[in-house]
């Protein structure tokens, strides 16, 4: 052999022994990997719970609960056991506990986290439960190894589902994120590292929603979250006493909804809110809370979304050059806000010479009783210049009903100061209005996107939807979008549009009417379809941001609930037809910033009557609008006569 044959063959000998020591390494790295996955498992095991629960709701509105066993983590070795609030969601008549061991106790609640959406327990026992360990904040890390555990297939062994820590601190700095599967079978279990201690515990949760169901639509998406057992453990010794915990509110509207570029300015504090009583008012920036400077209204949220009712915070704001210092402990509850009602409808275009031109005055309203009139020109409201709209909207968020406003209008050749005490929002549906543009306004463009019917395809969803442009679309003149949500049996595209199609061309709106994947049924998970699709319409045609209105029939009204109800930052109205109001626990508190109208059928003799009642009760309560339509003794979709009416309320949902 040569020289150079030799020393290839040598060469070759060592490359392909590098070769399987670098597979047997690789191997071996996949076994230890295994290995401490399984001793993890059996670390945390002892302290992991299985949860039945018997009787109570079956559903909250479109998702089912309660129907199978749940997950739960011994806290305290006294048989104290914190759980997700989404297993309890239906108020169960009686809760059984099945302990590591196989024992079965009877267990009662003992509190609620309203804030972190979680349950504590208790079982009576007479030797001590083992409580796990926990990891620090300060050594969690993005990146590691994290197992999502719960105990609900078989009680002798819990099952378990592999992933790593995605982000620390969602959630308005709430909660973890893993990519670990999270769903109802490990919900209320612990999510581990690879030592077996517990990171945190599994709940579902949404930076939008605030009831127990909220967050489940991230269902096996790879998305799923976990609060700090850290966390719970320092509040534990109060909801040992029965103490229910609450978000801790400051009680002021910002604002802008640019949530990552614009300051936290305040648009309005309630005047029986915290930050109201501590000094801040309207126009005051805020800048720095909890000794860290804020420029961003994220920030502010981040720091706030941690802090518990009755908790203290410093807040710094500037008003002008003037520095404001105030701590400010904050509130479980703040009375609801009162949308102030002026009593009249805006033309949609902005007259020469600036101002707000008035298109109608509701009969008997405050601008009625001021003498105001179609036609006028609104030139100064509450003391500041009106050069469009928002210089009347935004000085009425901090209005309520019951003040006296001062305004000054033109009429023809005269200025006319007026005073008006305003009222609240009707509950009545309109008659025929006038033209919300004057006919001799220049809409033509040159260039407009397609009209007619169309598809709407959004790249992460399969799914379909059909959607109508009037033909006489302009980019100039702003539409409302009705976003039509069916009832069981899908679309009947010939008849939908055979309906919408004169509507929409008569008063600018936009039909978007998606459709379900199961035709039967809507799922809480289509709620990110349908506001996709939403925003693809929003991002190719000139959209009213006050005129989207989320629409449905019997289940699909039901969806328009949870899809207006969480997505309150781009829908304005809801309304649903033969559909109760979901049986969440909190709804969400009127709010100056995003107004939602509601309208309701009500027949007088269905399974539903019951149900629609309570929750026009409900909503009411809240001092929520809500225009309730009687539709006779059975429930049914509405008439010709009837929609055209429905329509012609979605057309006065910019009112003032």
């Amino acid at each position: 052999m040569t020289p150079l044959a030799r020393r290839t063959a040598c060469l070759l000998a060592a490359l392909a022994t590098a070769l399987a020591a670098s597979h047997a390494a690789a191997e071996d790295l996949g076994v230890l990997e295994e290995r401490a996955m399984k001793a993890a498992l059996a670390r945390v095991a002892p302290s992991v719970v299985r949860i039945e629960t018997v009787g109570g709701l079956e559903r909250l509105g479109k998702v089912l609960v309660g129907t199978g066993p749940t997950t739960g983590l011994v806290v305290s070795a006294d048989g104290y056991i914190v759980s997700s609030a989404f297993n309890f969601a239906q108020q169960p008549d009686s809760i059984l506990v099945t302990l590591d061991d196989g024992e079965r106790r009877a267990a009662r609640l003992v509190a609620t986290d309203n804030s972190r959406m979680l349950v504590l327990l208790k079982v009576d026992v007479e030797t001590e439960l083992p409580v796990p360990q926990f990891v620090p904040a300060d050594e969690m890390r993005v990146g590691q190894w994290a197992l999502a555990v719960g105990r609900t297939f078989e009680a002798e062994r819990p099952n378990v589902s592999v992933g790593i820590v995605s982000a620390l601190g969602r959630i308005w700095g709430k909660a973890i994120q893993t990519d670990a599967k999270v769903s109802p079978n490990n919900y209320g279990g612990p999510l581990v590292d690879i030592s077996g201690r517990v990171l945190g515990v599994l709940v579902p949760m949404s930076p939008q929603g605030t009831e127990e169901v909220a967050g489940v639509e991230w269902y096996d998406s790879g998305i799923g979250f976990a609060i700090p057992l850290e966390t719970v453990l320092r509040v534990l010794p109060k909801m040992k006493q029965g103490q229910n915990l609450h978000p801790g509110l400051l009680g002021i509207a910002l604002r802008s909804k640019d949530l990552y570029s614009e300051p936290p300015v305040i648009a309005a504090a309630r005047p029986t809110a915290p930050a109201y009583k501590a000094g801040f008012r309207k126009g005051d920036k805020i800048v720095e809370i909890a000794g860290q400077a804020v420029a961003q209204q994220s920030q502010l949220k981040h720091a706030l979304g941690p802090l518990y009712a009755g908790e203290k915070v410093r807040i710094v704001a500037l008003r002008g050059d003037e520095r404001i210092d105030r701590e400010v402990e904050l509130t479980d509850a703040i009375d609801p806000y009162v949308v102030p009602f002026l009593g009249i409808l805006p033309m949609r275009h902005l007259p020469e010479g600036g101002g707000v031109e008035v298109r109608y005055v509701y009969p008997e309203s405050p601008a009625a009783e001021a003498g105001i009139e179609p036609g006028d020109r609104l030139l100064a409201f509450a003391g500041e210049k009106v050069e469009k709209l928002e210089d009347v909207i935004e000085p009425m968020q901090s209005l309520a009903p019951g003040e006296s406003v001062a305004i000054e209008l033109r009429r023809g050749d005269q200025t006319l100061p007026i005073k008006a005490e305003l009222s609240t929002l009707p509950e009545t549906l309109p008659g025929e209005l006038p033209p919300a543009y004057p006919p001799d306004a220049d809409v033509a463009v040159d260039e407009r996107p397609e009209v007619g019917v169309i598809d709407v395809k959004v790249p992460e969803f399969t799914g379909k939807c059909l959607a109508y442009v009037p033909e006489n679309y302009s980019p100039a003149v702003p539409h409302g979008v009705v976003v039509w949500l069916h009832a069981p049996g899908g679309v009947q595209q010939d008849e939908l549009l055979a309906l919408w199609k004169p509507l929409c061309e008569q008063y600018d709106f936009i039909l978007l009417a998606p459709v379900a994947e199961d035709a039967k049924r809507w799922q809480p998970t289509e709620a990110r379809l349908i506001r996709r699709l939403l925003d693809e319409v929003t991002k190719n045609y000139s959209v009213d941001p006050a005129r989207v209105v989320a629409h449905g029939h019997e289940g699909g009204g039901s969806m328009a609930y949870v899809f207006g109800l969480t997505n309150r930052d781009v829908v304005g109205a809801i309304a649903a037809v033969e559909a109760p109001l979901p049986r969440v626990s909190r709804l969400p508190e009127t709010d100056p910033l995003e107004r939602l109208a509601f309208y309701t059928t009500l027949a007088t003799k269905t399974e539903q009557t019951a149900a629609i009642e309570a929750g026009i009760e409900r909503l009411r309560e809240l001092k929520h609008p809500v225009v309730v339509k009687q539709t006779g003794e059975q429930g049914r979709y509405l008439t010709g006569d009837e929609l055209q009416e429905l329509v012609r309320w979605f057309d006065t949902l910019d009112r003032i």
